[in-house]
């Protein structure tokens, strides 16, 4: 991920992993998307990248990650750098019915974890031609995803 060439079209960006991050690269991403003429994907693309880029944010708060989405044949690429040597963990998806929804009483308690992450990765599974993880030495990790168009 971390090795290819990127021409003057496609996005490389590094900030600060901040919850504001997400919104900014979607934005970002749209536009390129407009200018390719691939606003056709820009919704699945937006899922993608509000994952990764939140996965990301929550592995190192306050840290800078990197983000590059770049054209090639047949898809775009999306990668989300980050300097966690954590690996993302998906859940295993299962099927839920009317009677698994119920209020969570603690929901709005600062910290608490409802049990309701861990979807995302599936997600972009779901939405990839293909993804992957791979790790950068000494430390860190590009998290990445292709989408046809």
């Amino acid at each position: 991920m971390g090795s290819g060439m990127l021409s003057s079209d496609d996005l490389d960006i590094s900030c600060l992993a901040a919850w504001t991050a997400p919104g900014q690269a979607r934005m970002m991403i749209e536009l390129r998307l407009a200018r390719w003429g691939m606003a056709h994907i820009a919704h699945d693309v937006h899922l993608i990248a509000g994952e990764l880029i939140a996965n990301a944010v929550r592995s190192t708060p306050e840290a800078e990650i990197r983000i590059r989405f770049v054209r090639e044949a047949g898809t775009v690429l999306l990668g989300v750098w980050d300097g966690s040597d954590a690996m993302p963990v998906a859940r295993p998806v299962k099927e839920m019915t009317l009677d698994d929804i119920v209020p969570d009483p603690r929901a709005l308690d600062p910290g608490h974890d409802d049990g309701t992450g861990g979807w995302g990765l599936p997600i972009v599974q779901a939405l990839s031609s293909e993804c992957g993880v791979q790790l950068t030495p000494p430390h860190g990790k590009w998290v990445w995803s292709r989408t046809p168009f």
